[in-house]
């Protein structure tokens, strides 16, 4: 079972305890505003069948979204982590990156750092070779995280379900270096 620590948070599965704090974030328009049509979701109950869905995930693919935790306070910030886009066809085969944070975790710096953290559990531990995100056009917030994280424009498209302009980025893996040779090697 995945467990990162980076120095503020902690990137974990999803816990009964989640559900309440992540429903909360997740039906605030705020929070929302740039996500699918920006619905916010409707209780309790939908948000525990999301995160059984997100949990799904780490049982079918080996990643999924993981619970991210502040160290300090352990209050549950929100989600960031790896899935792949289903619903949106046209950048598929792909793994998303994405990320959710309640409005009071917003602007620390902490969005970034677990996305970097995912990023590197994703090429690192699941050997991945490319990972997309995916941000609406508009969500300047999250395309300078994208930006943060070495995550270049990609192509402009349309979400299919509610029409919205949104753009993909893309990062490559790093490369590995590469083995020494006769020559690198001191005698």
């Amino acid at each position: 079972m995945p467990l990162i620590l980076t120095p503020r948070l902690v990137l974990r599965r999803w816990r009964e305890a989640d559900i309440a704090p992540i429903s909360a974030i997740s039906s605030d328009p705020e929070v929302m505003r740039w996500i699918g049509d920006g619905s916010v979701h409707d209780g309790v109950e939908q948000t525990r069948s999301t995160v059984a869905g997100w949990e799904h995930g780490w049982e079918t693919e080996g990643f999924g979204l993981f619970a991210v935790e502040v160290r300090a306070t352990g209050e549950l910030a929100g989600f960031t982590g790896l899935a792949v886009p289903h619903y949106l066809p046209e950048v598929l085969p792909a793994v998303e990156i994405g990320w959710r944070l309640g409005r009071s975790f917003w602007g620390q710096g902490l969005a970034t750092e677990a996305a970097r953290a995912a990023l590197d559990f994703g090429f690192t531990d699941r050997g991945l070779q490319r990972i997309v995100s995916i941000a609406q056009v508009g969500n300047d917030a999250s395309e300078r995280i994208m930006n943060k994280l070495g995550m270049c424009v990609e192509r402009a498209t349309l979400d299919p379900y509610c029409g919205r302009a949104i753009r993909v980025h893309a990062l490559n893996a790093p490369a590995a270096p590469a083995a020494p040779t006769t020559a690198d090697r001191s005698p």
